[in-house]
């Protein structure tokens, strides 16, 4: 949800998010799909990756979910930790709840590093 909202909503020139995570699924969660719809993001087709050294080369903000002491260590990164609830498996307003924090969390990490579109 985090890197949709960022690159629909961030300059492209200045800058674009890459999503992986440390312990992947197969597939996005279905209430996940079913809540970006809801505010106009198809996330069809988009694969969940592992995050490895070489994705996480060159990366200049590193912004996790919660996963504390597992969160991986990327050198030169900045890291950003956002505590945010798991929505596998959670009823459609919790989801959109959760959603809705992700967006505010990116907007206002577009506008601190002013990154945002135009």
């Amino acid at each position: 949800m985090a890197a949709a909202f960022f690159n629909a909503l961030a300059d492209p020139a200045k800058a674009r998010a890459i999503s992986a995570g440390t312990a992947p699924g197969n597939s996005i969660h279905p209430e996940v799909l079913a809540a970006m719809r809801e505010v106009g993001v198809d996330l069809d087709g988009i694969q969940p990756r592992k995050l490895t050294d070489e994705l996480a080369r060159g990366v200049n903000v590193l912004v996790t979910m919660g996963c504390g002491d597992t969160c991986p260590i990327v050198p030169g990164a900045r890291v950003e930790d956002w505590p945010l609830q798991d929505p596998k498996g959670q009823p459609p307003d919790v989801v959109a709840r959760i959603r809705d924090d992700i967006r505010t969390r990116v907007r206002d990490l577009l506008v601190r590093d002013r990154v945002g579109g135009g």
